[in-house]
């Protein structure tokens, strides 16, 4: 069964944690929170819910819960690119791959990438 999405929030907070686990909610609160304005509670709900849709585990150390990923944000972000592709899109990559096309700050490390993508697919439908 397929993840729950997440927002944009909760994926950076997924990548915060996943440079700073484990982490208790204070720590969160105080090195990801405070610089987005985001109150202490604010913090703990997010957590939790990243916890309720089986992003995030917790353990209790000393009194305190400490939570980490559950796997690496990147997993979340194909995620979320999938469920947008599927959603909005309607399952087609054409205006995705458009929008790439146009944007300008498109470096030469991720044009590389792409490149490397595309001939996997090519690879991929060749063996079919």
């Amino acid at each position: 069964m397929p993840r729950p999405s997440i927002g944009d929030q909760e994926l950076a907070l997924l990548h915060y944690l996943a440079e700073h686990a484990p982490a208790s909610v204070g720590e969160v609160a105080a090195g990801f929170g405070e610089a987005r304005g985001l109150a202490r509670s604010t913090v703990l709900t997010m957590m939790e819910r990243l916890r309720g849709k089986g992003y995030l585990k917790r353990r209790q150390a000393g009194g305190v819960y400490r939570y980490s990923p559950v796997t690496a944000p990147g997993e979340a972000m194909r995620h979320a690119v999938g469920s947008f592709v599927e959603k909005t899109l309607s399952g087609s990559v054409s205006p995705f791959v458009a929008y790439l096309s146009e944007r300008a700050e498109v470096s030469d490390a991720e044009l590389a990438e792409l490149e490397a993508l595309v001939a996997q697919l090519q690879s991929r439908r060749k063996e079919s």
